[in-house]
């Protein structure tokens, strides 16, 4: 008996016609297609599962009504969804590939620990670190190969490791060998070297690169009693060829400098090149850091979002703020000198959890010695040839086609330029259009530092005094 045509079940029936929603959400994903047979067990079974399972993800959150009016968004769905699996896979492995290239403090460990053994190198921090390993590398903070910065456990106590192992990657290509440190980097003072000698090397040293100060010979007595680690009145060569090493890195030359200074990171301990400092708790004026591999990604908007939604409020932005200043002020024409800030930047400042102002990374600051040698004879078409770091630039003599020694910007100026979003976002109604008035006239500041001495001074107290009254006599001085 023929059944009607168009009954349902009918083998002599067309298909029903897909529904113009598309497929439903909620059940296995068969759709419109009609029944399907049961797949058999094993591999075509999962991987219907997984069709379904996809089918979900991606095509459930269109409505229906969306569907039938875009029949091509779901293929764009899927490629948005194949780019954002791309996309986050390229960076997890960067940042992976670069860990691996950044992070080699086991390589600094061994080549100190080396030297130790073999009686080469001295330090307070030695036998901590390879005998009873109470010394241990943490969290890798490295942003390059030749500097090694680790956050660390120091007999429980969380501190800041860093060990520079450049001339260990000259000596040897291979970073996992032990190159022959010792004939490079601790080769001075050399066997039969009197305390006398020692001295005056330590003097010549820190004239070359400090000036000729008259307060010198306190800063050699102070390098002397921190190389004598036993103390025992001595210096034995393990310890001078330490200290030598350390006064040849940038950072130790200039905490040792700083070192009566509240604004800079405490020395805790040393072995060979290798130093330990006090953690600061906040190392960045804004209290966080976006991950540097989603840095590329998000605009400078989103950036300036995330971190005016982290940090602290107004009074305590002033209370940092007052103390950057301090710093600046400490650093121009200071005990041992003329300091230069040659990158002024947010994450190289920080604070502790007082709200005390900490210079973060003292490697970004250079003695006027230093940037002079640099300039000395160096070639330039414009004054950005003449540019040491990233923000001490010098004049450019076009004639001569020469650098000159005096910087364009002093600390003073640029500081303002980083703290000028920082203080005026959330500040007080009643002193912000003056706020903003005497920032404006800090970033103005040129000229050579001699002539423009009275000037930098008054602006810089007359910042400091505005700020200050604002949040004097409340819980937040």
């Amino acid at each position: 008996m023929r059944q009607p045509r168009g009954e349902p079940g009918s083998a002599a029936s067309p298909p029903a016609p897909r529904a113009a929603a598309g497929p439903p959400c909620a059940g296995a994903g068969g759709g419109s297609r009609g029944a399907e047979p049961q797949p058999p067990r094993g591999a075509r079974r999962s991987m219907r599962r997984l069709r379904r399972l996809v089918h979900l993800v991606l095509f459930c959150p269109l409505s229906k009504g969306l569907q039938s009016r875009l029949p091509g968004i779901k293929v764009k769905y899927l490629f948005l969804a194949w780019l954002g699996v791309f996309v986050g896979s390229w960076v997890v492995y960067m940042h992976y590939s670069s860990y691996s290239e950044l992070c080699r403090g086991h390589v600094c460990q061994m080549i100190i620990c080396d030297q130790y053994k073999k009686g080469i190198i001295s330090g307070s921090t030695c036998k901590d670190l390879c005998e009873e390993h109470t010394l241990v590398f943490q969290q890798c903070l490295s942003s390059s190969p030749s500097q090694q910065v680790y956050r660390g456990l120091w007999k429980e106590k969380e501190v800041i490791i860093k060990c520079g192992i450049e001339d260990a990657f000259k000596a040897d290509s291979n970073p996992d060998a032990v190159p022959r440190r010792d004939l490079v980097l601790f080769d001075k003072p050399t066997r039969g070297t009197s305390m006398d000698e020692f001295r005056e090397m330590l003097l010549n040293f820190l004239k070359a690169n400090l000036g000729d100060q008259m307060s010198l010979a306190a800063l050699v007595n102070q390098i002397i009693t921190t190389a004598d680690v036993n103390k025992d009145g001595k210096v034995s060569l393990a310890e001078a060829k330490s200290i030598w090493a350390l006064l040849h890195l940038n950072e130790f030359l200039l905490m040792l400098s700083l070192h009566e200074k509240e604004h800079t990171s405490k020395l805790l301990g040393h072995c060979g090149d290798l130093y330990v400092t006090e953690k600061i708790p906040h190392n960045s004026l804004y209290g966080t850091n976006v991950p540097h591999f989603f840095q590329p990604l998000l605009p400078s908007a989103i950036h300036r979002i995330i971190h005016q939604w982290f940090a602290p409020a107004w009074p305590r932005r002033a209370k940092i703020a007052i103390g950057l200043l301090e710093f600046v002020e400490e650093i121009f024409h200071g005990t041992y000198g003329n300091f230069y800030i040659c990158e002024t930047s947010f994450k190289n400042v920080g604070y502790n959890d007082k709200y005390d102002f900490k210079m973060v990374n003292l490697r970004k600051v250079a003695t006027e010695m230093t940037i002079r040698g640099f300039l000395k004879g160096r070639h330039c078409e414009q004054n950005v040839d003449c540019t040491y770091g990233k923000d001490c630039m010098a004049t450019c003599d076009k004639l001569m086609k020469q650098c000159k020694s005096d910087m364009v910007q002093p600390n003073l100026a640029k500081v303002c330029g980083l703290l000028q979003d920082y203080l005026l976002y959330g500040a007080p109604f009643d002193m912000k259009e003056e706020l903003q008035k005497q920032l404006q006239t800090c970033m103005t500041l040129s000229g050579l530092a001699s002539q423009m001495e009275v000037h930098h001074s008054l602006v810089l107290n007359n910042l400091k005094t505005l700020l200050w009254k604002k949040i004097s006599n409340t819980k937040y001085s």
